[in-house]
This record gives C-alpha cells, structure tokens and sequence, in this order.
C-alpha cells in the first residue's frame, strides 16, 4: 500500500478542481483505499483531492517585488529600453509605435490574467451512495463519456479576481463584470501578481441577507434579552409569582451589583481558563476541567467556603456575568477591526452594530487560546452545574429539609448527565454552525456566559422556594422521558459525527445517502432519514423532562421549553436556508427524501 505524503492537519496549497489555481488548505484526513485527501479550505469548504493536486506551501515562492510577475516586454531582456536611431533602423513611421508596441502588451497581458478557465468535474461517488446527484442532469455522449462543454471562461475584476459564489464543482455560467476596464489597463498590468496572490488566499466574504430582523432586530435582542432574564429572576423569587404582577417590583442598585461579587465571577472565569490551558493531554479535549472544577468546589467548601453565598447573589452574579460578557463582546469588537479576511465569520456583513451582535471575527485567539471554543463549554455549562448544587443546598435549608426532594434530585441529575454528555463528547462542537458560521459576538459572549447558567438552572432555581413532591410513580415516567429523549440525541449525534469522520467506514455502510456538488453526502436512512433534524427532537424531550418534577402550578419552570423550542424552530430555519445554498439541488431532492423538520409527521 502506497505511503501518504501528507499529514492531518498539515496546512498546504491544493489545487481548485477544474482550475490551475491553487489555495491554501488544510489536510483533514486520508483515505488509504481511493487515495484521496479530504482537505478544507480557509472559507470552510471541504473537498476531496488527489496526491498530485496539493503542493507543499514551500514549493511556492513569492517574488519580492510588488509584482509577482514582469511585463512581456521586461521578460524578453534588455531591450525594453529605447535606444537612439541607426542609419540601418527603417523610418520611424514604418515601425510600430512605442505606445501601441504598450497597448498590444496590455491586451495579451490582460487576457492572461483575467481569464480563468474552467472545465467540468465529474464527481465520484462513495460506496454507499444511492444515487449522483450534483444539481444538473450529467449529459452523455454516444461513447457514454460525460459530456464536456467547451471551456468557460470567467472574466473577472481586477479588485476581487475570481470568488465563487457557491462551492459547486459543475460548469457555471456566471460572469463577474468588468468595471471600466479599459481606463484601468496599466493598473492591470502592474498589479498581475497581486491579483494572483489574491486568487490564492481564498474567497472573500460576500454581503448576505441579515438574520434576526437585520439591525433593528439585533438591537433590540441585545437590550431585551438580559432585562427579560432579570424580570424572570426575580419574578421566580416571588413567593407567589404570578403573570398579572408583571412586571415585578424592581430591586435597588446596592441589590443588584457588589464590586465583590464581580469579583468572585472573575476567579470563576479565569479558575476555567487556567483549567483549559493546562498541559494534560488527551483528557483535555474530554471533561477534566469539571473533574478540576468539583475538586475546587469541594475544597471550597471544606475550607470555609459558603456555598449559599451563590444563592444570596444571585442577581447580582448574573449582572456581574452580564457586565463581563459586554466587555468581553466590546474587545472582539475592537480587535475583529484589524483581522484579516480570512479571519473573518462568514455570517459577518460590515455592519458594525449587526456584527457586535453575530461577531465579525469567527475564531478570535489570543495566542493559541481560543475564545470562542473556550466560552462554548467551560465557564457557563460547567457553572451550570454549581448552581444548580447551590440549588439543591438552599431548597434544604430554606425548606428545613434533611435530604433534597425527589424533583430536585431528578433536576440535578438530568441536567448533570446532559453536561457531561457535552463535556465528553467536546469535539463534535466543532461541527456546528456556532464554530463553523457564526462569529464571536455578543450574541454567543451572553449566550454562553450568562444565559446558560442563570437560565438553564430555571428549574433548580425554582423548586428552591415553590417545592413539589413527586411520587415515585410519576418519576420513573418521568426518568423514562428523560432517557428516550436522550437516546434518541445521543444515538442522532453519534452517527452523524462518525460519518463526518469516515463516511466509508463499514460499520455505517448500512446508510443510504445523496452525493452533493460539493463533495459530501446527505445521510437519508438511519436516525437521519427519521426527521432532518432528530438531535433537536431528542434535545426537546429531555427540556420537558427537566420541567415536568417542578409540577403544574405555575407556568414559569416551563419557560425554559417554551423558549428552546423557539430557539431550535429558528435554528432549524437557519439550517434550512445555509443548505440549501451550499447544496443547491441536491437539498431539495434530500428535502423529498425526508420530509419531517423536528417533529414526526409536522413538516
């Protein structure tokens, strides 16, 4: 068997198919049976391509001047330099001018760099595919050779060169106009290699539709959402919560902020980050830091510590929360104004309010620390737990209990096995359109921070002060839900991410699939072919399993459904439309194939 040249995760120059152009990707892994490198390119496109189509990045060189290349005249010597007449030189009148001699140079110079030629792919499919599909019927010859138009030619501009408007692999027969090109001729001709270098840096960012409502939705999403949270916290705390109070009496500011307590969220914040820098190997990328986390906790507590002293600053842990995560979203802000545009998210638009929202920059790192990926898992879900702990504490003493209660017990324990499912199975978040599509702005920096832990422990928050008692009967229903919900996420999740990883792995040779323009398949069979989207399903059984212990008193602990329905209808729209755009007609045969979004029978 034939060596592999190249390692996973080397980063090199692979070649566009169908092009000579080459980009810098990144080697995701080998397939030792086709030999074929699965690569990713920096716009996230995924491909697969031959040995001979990547290229070390030392094996390009770049000229150190300005221009990667010279004019035809400069390549041919020194003659480019007008000299005095001869007596044996024919008149002046009989040669060709030195303008118009400029004039032809430009032209050839100008069809050489602007045109991009382009011929059609034929895509393989993997073993089990059940059919090719690739957005347009493939035509046939007589000699049942696919079909090859002739070549196409894209013209392109000398600011943006050649940017592919979707990463399809067919013939297209798009044109990029030409912008008063022929007043820019000899800027064309000085810039040559820098417009080529362009090429080779990948696709730049294009304008989209703007989510959320555009900029007056984001705006107001970013001022009603923490005044919404606080209203719920202390609508919760109310002896007697009721809707018609709403909203309640609002506290005094010594109430809600304590330079203390900010204090106290700080070390919590960076006690995590030191947790995620240390140097533990192969158990870092699983849930060690929680493992750490319980052990501070524990010896918090066993040195003095009063864990109830969570519980009394409540409010203001979320403010101080919440005024962190403004900060924190105000620096990616600032320094997303000098990043790159290779740097750059791709649900980012230019605006700058819509992009504090959805985040400018898509990976922000400081040195190798990623703050994104760091925020997604650690600070708030690991907090989550905590709290819902000091939960369980206070219901004890407040309630003058010498154990927890059966429904604070199955609260605790549904939402811990949820974390540490997250926390073990920490590499499949790089897959989801949070990592891959969206920045890092405020709307992830309050999402992880603050609206996770102060609302994901709704439940537990709750019981403290309304208790329910559960007989053992309604728990085992209620266990019963909680596990279905979390087979069917857990199973849906599992097979996914072992696709992504091989799709021609045999153990998943059982799954029926669609081949896309792009390279990738649609699973259509197994838990994928139940419903589009079964991990939200499954998510959703067990948010109602977490509610249900809290009893049928007050709407409030049911809140926490309502809204992640909402959440995940939205995100499954979200899903819906950057499909059908990265897989053109393939996602509407898939869309065929299974019909279902969520929910069985409920399109």
């Amino acid at each position: 068997m034939p060596s592999r040249k190249f390692a996973d995760g080397e980063v090199v120059r692979g070649r566009w198919p169908g092009s000579s152009l080459y980009y810098e990707v990144e080697i995701l892994s080998h397939d030792s049976h086709s030999q074929l490198y699965t690569v990713k390119y920096k716009d996230g496109t995924e491909l697969e391509l031959k040995e001979s189509d990547i290229k070390p990045l030392t094996s390009f060189r770049q000229r150190k001047s300005g221009s990667t290349s010279s004019s035809p005249s400069r390549r041919r010597g020194s003659r480019s330099r007008s000299r005095s007449r001869s007596p044996g030189r024919p008149p002046r009148s009989s040669r060709r001018s030195a303008s118009a001699s400029h004039q032809a140079d430009i032209k050839e110079m100008r069809k050489e760099v602007l045109e991009v030629k382009l011929t059609p792919l034929v895509l393989k499919p993997f073993g089990n595919s059940i059919s090719r599909y690739n957005g347009e019927p493939e035509r046939t010859e007589r000699d049942g050779l696919p079909h090859r138009n002739t070549e196409e030619k894209f013209h392109l501009s000398e600011e943006s060169s050649y940017i592919p408007t979707q990463h399809s692999l067919r013939p297209r027969r798009e044109e990029i106009k030409l912008k008063d090109i022929d007043s820019k001729e000899e800027n064309i001709v000085a810039t040559k290699g820098s417009t080529l270098l362009k090429t080779s840096e990948g696709p730049a960012t294009q304008t989209k539709d703007l989510e959320f409502g555009g900029v007056p939705g984001v705006f107001l999403i970013m001022l009603g959402l923490p005044a919404f949270l606080f209203l719920l916290l202390l609508l919760c705390k109310q002896k007697e919560p009721s809707l018609l109070n709403f909203p309640p009496p609002l506290p005094a500011l010594p109430d809600l902020w304590e330079t203390r307590v900010f204090g106290v969220y700080l070390l919590w914040f960076f006690l995590q980050a030191l947790f995620y820098l240390l140097p533990i190997g192969k158990v870092s990328f699983r849930f060690y830091a929680f493992l750490l986390s319980a052990a501070a906790v524990g010896a918090a507590a066993y040195w003095g510590a009063e864990l109830l002293y969570v519980y009394r600053h409540f409010l203001q842990l979320a403010l101080a929360a919440l005024a962190f995560a403004a900060g924190l979203s105000a620096y990616l802000a600032v320094r997303a104004a000098g990043a790159p545009p290779a740097a750059l998210a791709p649900a980012s638009s230019g605006n700058a309010i819509y992009d504090f929202f959805i985040g400018r920059e898509l990976n922000p790192r400081i040195g190798t620390f990623d703050l994104k990926y760091f925020c997604e898992l650690r600070p708030g879900l690991i907090g989550w737990v905590v709290v819902n702990l000091v939960m369980l504490l206070a219901e004890m003493k407040i309630q003058n209990r010498a154990t927890p209660s059966l429904a604070m017990i199955l609260v605790n324990s549904f939402q811990l096995l949820y974390v540490l499912d997250a926390l073990w199975n920490e590499e499949a978040l790089l897959t989801t359109m949070d990592i891959t599509h969206d920045g890092f702005g405020f709307m992830l920096a309050f999402g992880d921070l603050v609206w996770v832990p102060f609302i994901y422990s709704f439940q537990a928050f709750y019981l403290v002060n309304h208790p329910n008692e559960v007989s053992w009967p309604m728990a085992s229903l209620i266990i019963a839900l909680k596990l279905c919900g979390y087979v069917i996420f857990r199973c849906a999740n599992s097979q996914k991410n072992a696709f992504r990883k091989n799709p021609n792995d045999p153990k998943l040779a059982y799954l029926k699939t669609i081949h896309t323009s792009t390279g990738k398949n649609l699973l259509v069979s197994g838990w994928w072919g139940f419903v589009r989207h079964p991990n939200y399903l499954g998510d959703l059984i067990m948010a109602l399993a977490w509610s249900l212990p809290c009893g049928f008193k007050h709407i409030l602990p049911y809140f926490y459904v309502i809204y992640f329905a909402v959440l995940l209808v939205h995100r499954e729209a979200r899903d819906e439309r950057h499909c059908r755009r990265k897989y053109g007609l393939a996602w509407e045969q898939y869309r065929q194939r299974v019909p279902y979004r969520i929910v069985p029978f409920i399109y």
